[in-house]
């Protein structure tokens, strides 16, 4: 049996190891977001376009696609040529603001959103934040450019 740490209290847990994974939306929404980023500046691509291109099924895509919309990332036009675009260019869009958009702010941990169930102030919270700034800071200075530039050439 292994343990997990909140805010210093020791919680036993069935898993065998502790693994922090981002979610399925998240990489299904960089990937996305690349593929718009791909046809930045050439209109809406529809969404059985991006489906295609992404192997991700429509009904998945249009939740990924909802909440990407509502942080502002991407663009939506309804009718026979709707579909999706970026709402800026891509060299503007970092990967920060994507994966926080998908992933509920990145907060790794309940403290660092201030919803510490524990309700403490505990020794482990200067590691936490440590590692929640250290994950942001590398994202937000990658930008979406940076990550199909090599798409390009």
């Amino acid at each position: 049996m292994t343990t997990i740490i909140r805010c210093g209290i020791i919680y036993p847990t069935k898993k065998v190891g502790i693994k922090m994974k981002l979610s399925v939306k998240a990489r299904y929404g960089l990937k996305v977001m690349c593929i718009l980023a791909l046809e930045y500046g050439k209109g809406a691509i529809a969404l059985s376009q991006i489906a295609n291109d992404s192997g991700i099924s429509e009904a998945y895509l249009e939740k990924v696609l909802m909440m990407l919309r509502r942080s502002d990332l991407v663009n939506s036009t309804r009718g026979a040529s709707g579909g999706y675009e970026l709402s800026k260019p891509p060299a503007n869009t970092s990967v920060g603001e994507i994966v926080r958009a998908l992933e509920d702010g990145l907060e790794i941990v309940e403290c660092i959103g201030g919803k510490c169930a524990d309700k403490c102030n505990c020794r482990t919270f200067s590691v936490w934040n440590k590692m929640y700034e250290a994950i942001n800071d590398t994202l937000d200075n990658m930008s979406l450019e940076s990550l199909i530039s090599e798409d390009k050439k």
